[in-house]
């Protein structure tokens, strides 16, 4: 089961950070600094593998990242996940946001972050795989931007009238 998904910069500034267990704001505060110190002192060449640290479970979890450009994409699991799994599910989480995004950037996930979560959510519920086949999570989103451009419509419509 996924624990948490966190998305930092090379400065371990939070960029996205979902957690499906409870954790106290001050907790999940030092679980993304402990989480960025462990993955950004790795070298380039190693393992995108590492045991959880101690704030998150240790052992008993794993920390499955990558790091594209700017942007350390980091999923916190339990031992029932696979790690190469895992791996394709954050590749599929990149290029759906590279596709719904046109060549995604780090100001995209800042400026968008409600997008950003309903992209996240077509995909793990409740630290659970749903969907991993990008372009019907594309669909989704296209779907659900649709119906927010015809509420606005209607409610600019609704305004115009009074």
């Amino acid at each position: 089961m996924i624990k948490a998904i966190l998305i930092f910069n090379n400065h371990g500034k939070p960029r996205l950070s979902k957690f499906y267990e409870h954790y106290s704001e001050d907790t999940e505060q030092q679980i993304i600094r402990e989480t960025f110190h462990l993955v950004s002192k790795r070298d380039e060449n190693v393992c995108n593998f590492l045991e959880g640290g101690m704030l998150i479970g240790g052992s008993d979890y794993k920390l499955i990242y990558r790091h594209y450009a700017t942007l350390y994409f980091v999923f916190c699991v339990d031992s029932s996940e696979s790690e190469l799994g895992i791996l394709d599910l954050i590749q599929v989480f990149v290029e759906t946001l590279d596709k719904c995004f046109e060549n995604v950037c780090e100001l995209d996930l800042i400026f968008h972050v409600d997008k950003v979560h309903n992209i996240l959510a077509e995909m793990v519920m409740g630290g659970m795989v749903l969907e991993t086949n990008m372009n019907e999570i594309i669909t989704q989103v296209d779907a659900q931007n649709k119906m927010e451009k015809s509420e606005t419509f209607i409610f600019q419509s609704t305004r115009q009238d009074r």
